[in-house]
């Protein structure tokens, strides 16, 4: 009996099992399509850090921000005068307008103390302090002779001192002035905000001559302390038990200690590593950009480092995906898109199940308790797929192997690159020395397919 030929659809559907470059378009469309769920959490963890910023922001607003100690200015007024044409009487008006002299201190010495705690909202961590500041130093005799201004036009009895702090909510004691053998107590705000736009000021008898001065500032902040270098010489010295600090700002310390019990930091900053000079007259709008400091970090940033696991998602997924083929090319075995589908989801879920933990546990107990139940689902799955235990052990490894890797790749911050490139370069010459020899044209011989 003459045996009959398949069909159109019968020989379709036969190519449809036993061609490999199906099988890796459709891997590679699977890959594009799990994209998508990775996109959504990557949303979630941007989501979840926008949370933690508002309870951090919450904190810091009732505590006290992040401050600046700007200060402290010398400002004296004075009159201009000036010429302006009068178009009602068609002549030329003299004009008497107020302006501001500023003179910076001639040495400027900082110490200062802060006393860091972690406070709580609802999840997540919130690091303030308490802090307290010396300023002390000296301020020259003021000199007007280069500005070309009449001494009966300065007017030395409203001449001020200002100190600036960028949120004035959070000082703790009644500030005052020592200046030379008097003290005077500062009131909030300050006349012209030419130089300083948030702080206190005092008016200052007395400021002829060369004066000796010194104010101890006692206040809350959150996250960081900066100050600017109104000095002509500013020295400063900080310390704080907080043992993980970041130096930041325009200059770095000249010396600093990071041990354990803290931290111990020194900058010294001369007049002529600034933008701007000892005595000026109205705005000065580069003072900002000389302000250093230091921010108290927290140890672990688990967003971050979920954001760096996430980034390695797709590389897990091919790989996986890459496994998966060559099991089921080499042995013959038929893997549905919907079974790649399935694990790829529940490789995805891992980094959900990630963000969770660690929001509760340490990054490495989140990790670890994450990777071993992905792991254990995953090979539960494939084991009735692959039928074969050493198969199925063979796709734990190199899970095993994967998601060990990438924690390594997490924690090496500064060798993540090439850590990173070593490890694909090396997945690349373990799939072309297992490939070298596949005739992939005769791989699949249809009438030895199992069904």
């Amino acid at each position: 009996m003459e045996t009959q030929k398949p069909n159109l659809l019968e020989r379709f559907s036969q190519w449809q099992r036993s061609s490999i470059s199906l099988k890796l378009i459709t891997v590679g469309i699977l890959i594009l399509v799990l994209l998508i769920p990775v996109a959504m959490i990557k949303d979630l963890i941007r989501e979840r850090e926008s949370r933690k910023r508002s309870a951090v922001n919450e904190v810091s607003e009732k505590w006290g921000k992040q401050q600046t100690v700007t200060g402290v200015v010398l400002t004296i007024p004075y009159y201009q005068y000036s010429t302006i044409w009068d178009k009602e009487l068609k002549e030329e008006k003299l004009v008497k307008t107020t302006e501001y002299a500023h003179f910076l201190p001639e040495d400027l010495k900082i110490t200062g103390k802060l006393s860091p705690e972690v406070r709580y909202r609802s999840l997540y961590e919130v690091v303030v302090y308490s802090a307290d500041v010396q300023l002390q130093g000296q301020f020259t005799s003021p000199d007007f002779s280069e500005w070309k201004v009449d001494e009966k036009d300065i007017l030395w009895d409203d001449a001020f001192i200002a100190l600036g702090l960028s949120d004035l909510r959070s000082i703790k004691n009644a500030v005052r002035l020592k200046w030379n053998e008097k003290e005077y107590a500062f009131s909030p705000g300050i006349p012209t905000r030419e130089v300083i736009s948030s702080g206190i000021s005092t008016r200052i008898a007395g400021c002829r001559n060369a004066a000796n001065f010194s104010v101890s500032l006692q206040f809350n902040g959150s996250s960081s302390l900066y100050f600017t270098p109104l000095g002509k010489t500013t020295t400063t010295n900080l310390q704080s038990i907080w043992k993980d600090p970041k130096f930041d700002g325009a200059f770095l310390p000249a010396d600093r200690e990071i041990t354990e019990e803290g931290f111990t930091a020194n900058w010294k900053v001369l007049d002529l590593n600034r933008p701007y000079p000892q005595k000026f007259i109205g705005d000065q709008p580069d003072i900002a950009y000389s302000d250093y400091g230091v921010e108290l970090l927290m140890p672990v940033d688990e967003y971050q480092k979920n954001t760096r696991a996430v980034k390695y998602a797709v590389m897990v997924i091919a790989l996986t995906f890459l496994v998966f083929f060559f099991i089921q090319a080499l042995n013959r075995l038929r893997i549905h898109p919907v079974q790649y589908l399935i694990v790829g989801l529940a490789i995805c879920i891992f980094y959900t199940l990630l963000i969770a933990l660690s929001e509760h546990i340490s990054f490495t107990m989140s990790y670890l308790s994450a990777s071993l139940v992905i792991i254990g689902l995953i090979t539960f799955y494939v084991s009735s797929i692959f039928k074969k235990k050493t198969l199925t052990q063979l796709l734990g490894l190199v899970l095993i192997i994967t998601y060990s890797f990438i924690y390594t790749i997490i924690q090496l911050q500064d060798y993540a690159l090439l850590m990173g490139s070593i490890g694909l370069l090396l997945v690349l010459a373990i799939v072309m020395v297992l490939s070298r020899k596949i005739d992939w044209y005769n791989l699949h011989d249809p009438q030895q397919d199992i069904h």
